[in-house]
């Protein structure tokens, strides 16, 4: 097994991890993610060690510049990155947005395949080379490091991509990355492109060579992996996957293949892989997308063996099941850590170790939850507080807040729930339904304490840890005011945590709202809603 611990890899054998959650994976339909969440998960992806975050697309939204500036000022280690069209509103926008950061780049992208430029951007290829010639040299103005994307790569014409990546590195793109942005190829014809634009473009092998895959098909690990193999030395990902359509190429399983691996292909990352369960953790409780049980790496059962032979092998010898071992990726983090009688100092301590920084006004809250966690609970883990901090994160910022709740139900009359909400105004609304469970009336309630007709979409329960006592995780998923919203929420009673969740999924949907409308009023700045490679 390969050790987490190990020295770093030299340079020329390591492969770069460039992080896309926040702005691909954000993309997925449902997320939405504000500040405060973008910032804290931009700080796990540096306690992960990656070497690039991609923070967001800065010009489609005020909300997204606000983000993407934020973490360019807050985030300390890897690289900002900024996504921008090839226009000049994008890039000036992505550069103001990562100025701060003390090592910003701009990541400019236009499409090369003829399907695009004709039905999509509507115009030529010329037009598409002087595009990417005069994106670049302007960014390149800004900062020395510059990214580029010729869209669509592997369904456009190789000689054409080659034309349009060659005038790129001439301008100053210090990586070129080659997307299969509709997740459509294969890892043999993936392996065949890249040789072929080698050949073509002399001046590739001066820069960082970078995949980005899609899992349209299932093979975005496989065709990242075969493009590393091809000569990549960048692999862009996502945190559990997640990203339009089906998703990324996941970001803990890339990593682990070429740690696990590395006997043979001599290469590795810089990632910290014992933070790897935390950080999709995170991800997970933030975004409202749940990790299958059957993930690899950070899966539920990743590491558990139901089969009788497979359990007596693993008791004889790990190796005998396992090529990785748990650890490795941090799944040991749920050790008991506080108790029923631990002090606001035990409480500290013990968020910092786990890698929050909680102080002030936040921790007394964070307190005041533990507390109430505690004495429901008789032990108090890892992850417990973990989701108890994401959760008073999330609601310091919603729109809405529960205020309180009540429901009578019981096997002989229909539920009964009446449900106070604090609107966005500080005023509190209450309001009364029945349903056909506890839950439904709750939901109902909240609709009509808000004035909403939202749909239910999503509606899923799962534990936080084992036991009849374990922090209970709801992830609502609504179609609100015209769009898919999600929302969590976390208590030992799955009454109030399914509450939260509805009343957070609803405050994601206003908030979304409102970052259209604000989108709607720059519309000259952004017609296109391209959604990046």
């Amino acid at each position: 097994m390969s050790d987490a611990r190990e020295a770093a890899v030299p340079e020329q054998d390591q492969v770069r991890i460039f992080d896309t959650t926040l702005r691909d994976g954000e993309q997925s339909p449902g997320i939405s993610l504000n500040t405060a969440e973008k910032v804290e998960i931009a700080h796990q992806l540096a306690r992960l060690g990656v070497d690039v975050i991609e923070a967001g697309f800065p010009i489609t939204s005020p909300g997204d510049f606000e983000a993407v500036q934020a973490i360019s000022r807050q985030v300390e280690g890897p690289v900002i990155c900024g996504l921008a069209r090839t226009h000049k509103a994008d890039i000036d926008a992505a550069w103001n947005a990562i100025k701060d950061s003390p090592r910003p780049r701009i990541h400019t992208f236009i499409s090369t395949s003829d399907i695009h430029i004709e039905h999509q951007l509507q115009t030529t290829r010329d037009d598409v080379k002087g595009e990417a010639k005069a994106a670049v040299a302007l960014a390149r103005s800004y900062t020395e490091d510059v990214e580029f994307s010729p869209m669509d790569a592997t369904r456009a014409d190789v000689e054409f991509t080659a034309e349009v990546c060659a005038i790129a590195v001439a301008e100053g793109a210090t990586t070129v990355n080659i997307p299969d942005t509709v997740g459509y190829t294969t890892p043999e014809e993936y392996t065949a492109y890249l040789r072929r634009l080698y050949e073509l473009v002399p001046g590739l092998g001066g820069v960082t060579l970078s995949v980005h895959c899609h899992d349209d098909l299932g093979l975005a690990v496989s065709n990242s992996y075969t493009g590393v193999l091809a000569g990549a030395r960048q692999v862009e990902c996502a945190i559990n996957g997640i990203g339009e359509r089906a998703g990324n190429c996941s970001l803990e399983e890339i990593v682990m293949l070429l740690r696990t691996r590395r006997d043979r292909h001599g290469l590795d990352t810089a990632v910290d892989t014992r933070e790897l369960a935390r950080t999709s953790r995170m991800v997970s409780r933030l975004t409202g997308y749940s990790v299958p049980p059957n993930k690899a790496v950070v899966g539920r059962n990743a590491f558990a063996h139901e089969s009788g032979i497979h359990q007596d092998g693993v008791l004889k010898e790990r190796s005998t099941y396992e090529i990785m071992d748990a650890t490795e990726v941090g799944l040991d983090s749920n050790a008991i850590v506080l108790g029923k009688h631990s002090g606001r100092h035990a409480l500290k301590d013990a968020l910092e170790q786990l890698g929050f920084k909680v102080e002030g006004e936040a921790l007394r809250t964070a307190f005041k939850r533990f507390k109430e966690i505690a004495d429901k609970k008789k032990q108090v883990t890892a992850l417990d507080l973990e989701a108890i901090v994401s959760d008073e994160m999330r609601e310091r910022s919603e729109a809405y807040n529960l205020a309180w709740f009540e429901v009578e139900a019981g096997s002989r009359r229909e539920p009964l729930a009446t449900v106070c909400v604090t609107l966005p105004s500080g005023e509190q609304s209450t309001a009364k339904s029945s349903g056909d469970g506890p839950v439904d009336a709750i939901f109902g309630a909240i609709r009509q304490a808000v004035g909403s007709d939202a749909e239910l979409r999503r509606y899923e329960v799962e534990a936080v840890t084992e036991g009849t006592d374990a922090l209970g995780e709801v992830t609502v998923v609504l179609r609100a005011n015209g769009r898919l919203a999600s929302g969590q929420g976390v208590s030992t009673d799955i009454l109030e945590a399914s509450a939260r969740g509805y009343v957070r999924a609803l405050s994601n949907a206003l908030e979304g709202t409102a970052i259209r409308e604000a989108e709607e009023a720059t519309a000259d700045a952004a017609v296109e809603r391209t959604p990046g490679p």
